[in-house]
């Protein structure tokens, strides 16, 4: 099976949040490396390679463009080297950070909706889409599987992911699904404190590109992009 992309948002590998969070999971997705994970208070007895098994194969980001097979008349290198152009004209900007609950799981959200960020994924979304081969049989009957409203099913068609633009939601995820509420407050409190003096106010000034060499293998940082235009003021 062929390789898969995505454009994703992940803090530099130095920075405290990608350390933090990649502990958490348990792996580095820069290196690939298999990281011990810290004992967090509350969470005796749990297992925490199953309740993070999902975003530690992916690796800690956030979903700009989703995962994509690279369509046929492109190559990776066009592919960097577009995402490098890309990054270029992006801005820095600040958003805030918490700890908080998506659906069942956890993850790192935006305490406060970010037009800038809302822009920043629909530029992705659209912009890469030329990289993107047709979904697969596989793929649309796997994402179908979820219940879609029409106007996601046309997105799913459209751009290969139903969940866009205005059902866009940031978020870097920390659990899988938590079916056990008891389960979901401890798995809370801990990383409240985990990641309590990262909460807050984070500057966003990258894109990175991820890869996935075949479907049974974890994502990795391929490379990750700065920002460079000015900033904008609104």
């Amino acid at each position: 099976m062929t390789a898969r992309y995505a454009v994703y948002y992940a803090p530099a590998e130095e920075h405290p949040l990608a350390l933090r969070a990649a502990a958490w999971l348990g792996r580095d997705a820069f290196t690939g490396r298999a990281l011990a994970r810290p004992a967090l208070d509350g969470l005796a007895g749990l297992d925490l390679d199953t309740l993070t098994a999902s975003p530690r194969g992916y690796g800690f980001h956030a979903t700009l463009k989703a995962p994509f097979d690279l369509a046929p008349e492109r190559s990776e290198s066009e592919l960097l080297a577009f995402a490098e152009a890309f990054a270029a004209r992006q801005p820095a900007f600040t958003a805030l950070l918490a700890v908080a609950s998506l659906g069942r799981f956890l993850a790192l959200r935006l305490a406060v909706d970010s037009p800038q960020m809302q822009a920043l994924h629909g530029a992705c979304v659209r912009d890469f889409d030329s990289f993107r081969a047709p979904l697969s049989d596989f793929d649309l009957a796997r994402r179908r599987k979820a219940p879609l409203t029409p106007e996601q099913d046309e997105r799913l068609l459209a751009w290969g992911y139903p969940y866009l633009f205005d059902d866009f939601r940031f978020h870097m995820t920390l659990t899988d699904a938590l079916r056990e509420p008891d389960i979901a407050a401890r798995l809370e409190r801990a990383l409240k404190v985990h990641f309590a003096d990262l909460e807050g106010p984070h500057r966003f000034d990258s894109v990175a590109l991820f890869k996935q060499d075949a479907r049974s293998e974890p994502f990795r940082v391929l490379a990750r992009f700065a920002f460079e235009a000015a900033p904008v003021v609104l």
